[in-house]
């Protein structure tokens, strides 16, 4: 029996990147699942389910549009015609590299919007369409443990929110059985570092790390899926490193 028969997963932010490689090993572990996306990329993620045996559906989500976000569970119950059992929040971004004396109201807020009032709003109307039972893997960073880069402060505080989130959810969620867990990565090899990290950065982090190389979308995915699964099952309220021993918490 595969770890997610006959089970809904829904992945906030599926489109690209660790997001697809979530959804794409969440649908070869047997759940059928529902991601979200918004600026492309739901066409590839769908075939990429498909071509792994699973059942997929994409639904076009604004991440700053907190109805949007809202109305994204219910439409994805209603579409596989069952509850859900596992929620993976992982949109998120830094929006720009900005030092203190360059951020203002408005940027502090757009990248707590995006990182932490998106996950807010998907865990509230995502938990009574979920079984209990279930489990929501949030993603924070490795910003969230040691302040993140040059000009992340606003990124790696909004990232130090979710890991307190998940820790108030798995308190708070007990009684229903429902486990909420964080991911903290490191370097992965993604767009964002594509569009916010210069190359001789990249390679100088990569270089530090004892296993001397960037992480694998399929490497946090692999490890979203045991956090998801019962596999974990006393494992609640932990914030997950995963940075080839970069940083130790």
């Amino acid at each position: 029996m595969s770890l997610f028969e006959n089970k809904l997963a829904v992945v906030f932010g599926g489109g690209r990147d660790i997001g697809r490689a979530v959804s794409i090993d969440l649908a070869k572990n047997g759940a059928q699942v529902a991601f979200s996306y918004n600026s492309g990329g739901a066409e590839e993620t769908l075939a990429a389910i498909k071509a792994a045996g699973g059942t997929g559906w994409a639904f076009k989500v604004d991440a700053m549009d907190t109805a949007a976000i809202r109305a994204f569970p219910a439409a994805a119950a209603k579409q596989a015609g069952k509850d859900i059992s596992v929620l993976v929040n992982v949109v998120g971004g830094i929006v720009a590299r900005k030092r203190m004396e360059e951020m203002d109201d408005a940027f502090w807020n757009q990248v707590f919007a995006l990182n932490v009032t998106s996950t807010f709003a998907m865990v509230q109307a995502s938990l009574p369409l979920m079984t209990d039972g279930g489990a929501i893997v949030n993603f924070s960073s490795q910003a969230g443990r040691d302040g993140g880069g040059g000009g992340a402060i606003a990124y790696s505080s909004s990232k130090g929110a979710i890991m307190a989130m998940t820790r108030g959810l798995a308190k708070e969620l007990g009684a229903r059985r429902i486990r909420a867990n964080a991911v903290c990565a490191g370097m992965i090899a993604t767009k964002f570092h594509d569009d916010f990290t210069k190359p001789e950065i990249r390679a100088k982090v990569a270089g530090a790390t004892p296993l001397g190389r960037e992480g694998k979308a399929e490497e946090v995915a692999d490890l979203v899926t045991y956090l998801a699964s019962g596999k974990s099952s006393f494992l609640n309220g932990d914030c997950i490193d995963i940075n080839g021993g970069t940083l130790f918490s």
